[in-house]
């Protein structure tokens, strides 16, 4: 995962792109990038274009890891950390 984090931040640092990446900045893109994800499947009956699926969703991914580091969070134990509270907040269905 740290590769991953370096090889996403050290492809934006190049581009001189890290002064406009601010938490405000990362939230939206996110947001733009899931919303352009959807546009796949707006209509009843739609047939996702496959290749943009995964496009929009490494775009989701790539704004969401470098907002992760740029705020120096660990995104293995962050999501841990929620799994477990959703454990909490949604148990296991026993029937």
């Amino acid at each position: 995962m740290k590769n991953l984090l370096n090889k996403i931040t050290s492809f934006r640092d190049a581009r001189g792109w890290k002064s406009h990446d601010t938490p405000e900045t990362m939230a939206k893109s996110i947001i733009i990038e899931a919303a352009e994800l959807l546009e796949n499947f707006q209509w009843p009956g739609q047939v996702p274009d496959a290749e943009n699926v995964k496009e929009e969703l490494a775009d989701v991914l790539i704004y969401t890891l470098a907002m992760i580091a740029d705020m120096g969070l660990d995104p293995e134990q962050i999501i841990e950390e929620k799994l477990i509270k959703n454990a909490i907040k949604y148990p296991e269905i026993k029937e």
